[in-house]
């Protein structure tokens, strides 16, 4: 079979090579699937780079997470077991982790729902206990961690504000169901939060960036806010000044999802019954900006670490490339 590996450390374009390699074999308790779609997350450049917290031996292929099939014919998605990542055309995945693909989405959307979805869900709902009325500000609001936030902050009754940088990354959240958006290059993001909230600011940030949006962040959370880390897609790791913090009297809330598989999985398991039921209903939809064939997912992860994407791009290794999957 084909399968993406990187055999050295390195940016995406340049360390990803498309091998012929040997099927995976499924041990016990996992199970054998045929890819029909990967996403392709930021953790895939990470784990390019050898910056993610996870460091598989090389070669490794990288993909996160999958919709797959089953040899008994299901439609499903799962995260695959690392080194034998999902940009391949068969994995190898925890039995007890996989799960029933939505009927709602095709293979492409159903890829997409599940680590930026249930990452969004568990933070906005388990850590920060988001509630109707409330004001969530999302930072990078375009992108495939970013939008769906957005769409499970209206889901959950809030007002969401989305920060994206750029007229096209604006035009792309607006379309989303932002209530309001701030265009980064243009806006002074802490002088708009105010202004849209009368001067109280957002009682959530839900910020996978980092950096300067997390300072920014600081400048504009409301009184017993609460400020969600996600991740560090700007590459700087922020040092919260803790006595802004006691001062101000917010909350800065971390979020590692993949804890909740190894310490709750039945947990991650209701968060997929709800995030089906939101689809079902056309609350939730994976923003897919591409389906991308086999031979175009190293571009197509360069071009998610250089963060020129909108929504999730997503590989399809099959002859359907561009087509709508099911």
């Amino acid at each position: 079979m084909q399968a993406w590996r990187v055999h050295r450390n390195g940016e995406p374009g340049e360390v990803m090579r498309l091998d012929e390699v040997d099927r995976p074999a499924p041990g016990d308790g996992s199970l054998l699937l045929k890819v029909l779609a990967a996403g392709i997350n930021f953790p895939d450049a990470l784990l390019c780079r050898g910056q993610y917290q996870v460091r598989p031996p090389l070669p490794f292929t990288p993909g996160v997470e999958i919709c797959g099939e089953t040899e008994d014919g299901r439609r499903v998605i799962a995260t695959p077991a690392l080194p034998h990542g999902g940009l391949a055309e068969y994995v190898v995945a925890d039995e007890s982790a996989v799960l029933p693909a939505p009927d709602a989405l095709d293979d492409a959307e159903a890829a997409a729902l599940h680590i930026g979805y249930q990452t969004g869900w568990f933070g906005l709902h388990r850590r920060a206990r988001l509630q109707p009325g409330e004001t969530l500000l999302v930072h990078a609001a375009a992108g495939g961690v970013g939008s769906a936030a957005v769409q499970l902050g209206k889901a959950a009754g809030a007002t969401v504000i989305g920060v994206a940088g750029g007229r096209n990354k604006a035009r792309v959240a607006r379309e989303l169901g932002c209530d309001h958006v701030i265009d980064r290059r243009t806006d002074d993001i802490v002088a708009a939060v105010k202004d849209l909230t009368g001067g109280r600011g957002a009682d959530v940030v839900y910020d996978p960036v980092g950096g300067d949006a997390y300072a920014k962040s600081t400048k504009c959370v409301a009184f017993e806010g609460r400020i969600l880390v996600i991740g560090f897609a700007s590459g700087t790791i922020p040092a919260p000044a803790l006595n802004h913090a006691l001062v101000k009297n917010y909350s800065i809330v971390g979020l590692h999802w993949g804890l909740y598989n190894q310490r709750d999985p039945a947990a991650v398991l209701r968060c997929h019954q709800e995030l089906t039921d939101l689809a079902a209903k056309g609350v939730v939809k994976p923003l897919i900006s591409e389906r991308v064939a086999m031979a175009g997912a190293a571009s197509a992860v360069q071009r998610v670490a250089d963060g020129t994407t909108t929504g999730r791009l997503v590989v399809i290794p099959g002859p359907a490339a561009g087509e709508g999957t099911r």
